[in-house]
């Protein structure tokens, strides 16, 4: 059976409906950079999306090529997931969607080196067609955060935030938000196939003692 990292890592992917802390360490992921509104239709996060899942899949079928990863097991393609910012905004203003600035990204099994990373790259732009000249090999190290699983709208999630902050004020910690520590978002539904009610997203701060 293949490797799914939401099952084997739930304290990371699949938090309860509560605020937790949890330590995360250093992951390498698949990213593409950009800015603006995320819903604009064949915008620029549209297009970063198509490239993340071109290169994301070229790895996990590797194996069917003549390209040999060293270490490589079968394994599902791990989520979506999201760093958001706004210039002179801590934290997220929902209502100014066009200002947004994001890196967007898939995590990379750990067997995966710079190299493969290239591979990939160069294929998927090759035999998909998508320009993933784009994409980086990004290492992130959250380290102490503070999650939840927020369930329902994008646009809701202030209200989840808010449970984080008052969990935090009771713990002792305050939020770490900055230019190197973002505004984490894991999205655990396919937004195009669940109704926006169901919609089940991790979401992520930096912390750090008050």
């Amino acid at each position: 059976m293949a490797f799914d990292y939401k099952k084997e890592y739930k304290e990371f992917y699949m938090p309860k409906n509560k605020p937790s802390i949890v330590k995360v360490p250093p992951m390498n992921y698949i990213a593409v950079r950009g800015k603006g509104n995320p819903n604009d239709e064949g915008g620029e996060y549209q297009q970063a999306i198509s490239i993340l899942y071109a290169i994301a899949y070229t790895l996990k079928m590797s194996y069917k090529t003549d390209y040999k990863i060293n270490g490589f097991f079968e394994y599902v393609v791990p989520p979506l997931e999201g760093f958001w910012w706004q210039e002179g905004i801590k934290g997220v203003d929902y209502n100014s969607k066009d200002t947004f600035h994001w890196i967007s990204v898939i995590r990379l099994p750990d067997f995966v080196s710079e190299t493969d990373f290239s591979w990939a790259v160069q294929t998927a732009s090759e035999k998909k067609k998508p320009d993933c000249s784009r994409a980086e090999f990004l290492t992130i190290d959250e380290g102490l955060c503070v999650q939840i699983m927020h369930k329902g709208s994008f646009d809701l999630e202030p209200a989840t935030i808010a449970l984080m902050d008052d969990y935090l004020k009771e713990q002792g910690y305050v939020n770490d938000l900055n230019d190197q520590r973002l505004h984490h978002e894991i999205y655990m539904s396919d937004a195009r196939r669940v109704a926006p009610e169901k919609w089940k997203t991790v979401i992520r701060h930096p912390i750090k003692k008050a």
